[in-house]
């Protein structure tokens, strides 16, 4: 910039962190930079010092002054290849305004982590359409989890998915192919959960979890179709009260008890499925969105003859 500028901000960041404003507009400008402007008055909101902290309001002034940005600060821009956005434009099956909702395949991760490079939140700009921002992570499933992503396209529906899933008040309903059969066909399993070492177990001094579940079909006493439904958040939840039950998850290599067993006609996948979604509060209507099965899973229900009707 060659000289001061004063930008009115716009009724979609009403609202936006002052830090997540500069973050969009001025991605080359270091949190260190910004802090240092704001430290010494060189950027103002409405006249007054502000903080990173301070949240906007449509039509406040922001002033910018030269920034002289060196390229040292830039961010690395996310350049996504034209077979990645294709990847994670295919997982695509509801949208508007206002949320995406993704069929998310088994063994992609959410988000990024040690030695995972390759993840949904680096593909998001891929799915932008035709609003200005990338859509908003607003809740996880596990790496090798398959189904319901569901995104925010906006501020608004970011913090009220946020909030949502934080008071389990959007119904999730997941379909899981166990070994053996549960004992009783429903039921609601109370068993709370805490992590050690790298799984989740029951324990008595665990947080407290709740999964109602519903055996939907059998083959005998061997396999069975379940339908779970988590009415808390925990961590591995599903896998680890299935496991409690007796019942691991085909295909889990955590949660299989002591031994593993691999059968030729069952895919080596995690046979766990979030299959739907009821988002009813938030559209004030019936809006339930459902995801098809993967590849793996219905094969897997073929072999085993176990019928499911989406």
């Amino acid at each position: 910039m060659s000289g001061v500028e004063i930008i009115k901000v716009k009724e979609s960041d009403d609202g936006m962190r002052l830090n997540r404003w500069f973050m969009k507009y001025y991605p080359k400008l270091s949190l260190g930079h910004l802090q240092k402007l704001l430290r010494t008055k060189q950027i103002k909101v409405d006249g007054k010092k502000a903080e990173t902290s301070l949240k906007l309001a449509a039509g406040s002034e922001v002033r910018i002054p030269p920034l002289h940005l060196d390229e040292s600060e830039a961010p690395k821009q996310n350049r996504i290849s034209k077979k990645d956005a294709d990847f994670v434009l295919g997982m695509v099956i509801y949208k508007d305004d206002n949320i995406l909702v993704l069929n998310k395949p088994s063994g992609i991760a959410v988000q990024g982590g040690t030695n995972t490079g390759f993840h949904i939140d680096g593909m998001l700009d891929a799915l932008k359409f035709e609003k200005d921002e990338k859509p908003k992570l607003v809740h996880r499933i596990d790496k090798n989890t398959s189904g319901i992503l569901v995104l925010a396209r906006n501020r608004k529906y970011a913090d009220l998915l946020t909030k949502a899933f934080r008071e389990h008040s959007l119904q999730k309903t997941y379909l899981a192919l166990v070994r053996g059969c549960p004992k009783q066909l429903s039921g609601v399993i109370k068993a709370p959960l805490e992590k050690i070492g790298e799984k989740v177990m029951v324990t008595e001094s665990g947080k407290p979890a709740v999964t109602e579940y519903q055996v939907l079909d059998t083959l005998g006493d061997k396999f069975a179709l379940v339908e779970a439904r988590p009415l808390t958040g925990r961590t591995h939840q599903i896998r680890a009260h299935l496991e409690y039950l007796g019942t691991p998850i085909a295909g889990d290599d955590k949660y299989f008890g002591k031994e593993r067993v691999r059968l030729s006609n069952i895919g080596d996948k995690l046979h766990l499925h979030a299959y739907k979604i009821d988002l009813s509060c938030l559209y004030n209507k019936k809006m339930v969105v459902s995801a098809p099965l993967p590849e793996h899973f219905c094969k897997s229900l073929n072999n085993l003859g176990i019928n499911f009707k989406e």
